[in-house]
């Protein structure tokens, strides 16, 4: 009975050990503060870069002093990646010319960029560890 006790008390120390992991993504570049810098955390492939319900977590962040700030807590470890742009008309989408190409700065981790399209999640993916973890993203 002790040691069955022993373990459970282990096993709640592991998953409050993983549950207190954060993110901090810093946002750098942002042309002016109007609207806000839309962010979608991948923890896979599926869905990135913008597919909003297949995202593990999203945020819509004030922009302040031509940059934004977001913390994600409780963030298990793993690979993941971030897209984020400029709202800056405050649509909810990504607003593109004729052409395709982006009006409002947009970017992804690591500072990733596609060739003729977005990056993929291989090249923008990062890996939290655990406690506090940072990212920065700058806008194009």
């Amino acid at each position: 009975m002790k040691t069955f006790l022993t373990f459970i008390l282990m096993l709640f120390a592991v998953k409050t050990t993983q549950a207190n992991n954060s993110l901090t993504l810093t946002v750098d570049k942002v042309k002016n503060e109007q609207g806000f810098i839309r962010v979608l955390l991948f923890k896979g492939e599926t869905g990135f870069p913008d597919s909003p319900e297949k995202a593990y977590k999203s945020a819509s962040i004030k922009i302040v002093g031509n940059k934004a700030v977001v913390t994600f807590e409780n963030i298990p470890e793993g690979i993941y990646a971030l897209s984020v742009f400029h709202d800056s008309q405050n649509t909810g989408k990504l607003r593109t010319n004729a052409f395709g190409i982006p009006r409002d700065g947009y970017g992804f981790s690591n500072d990733a960029m596609g060739t003729f399209g977005p990056p993929s999640f291989e090249k923008a993916s990062f890996k939290v560890t655990a406690s506090k973890n940072h990212v920065q993203i700058n806008l194009r």
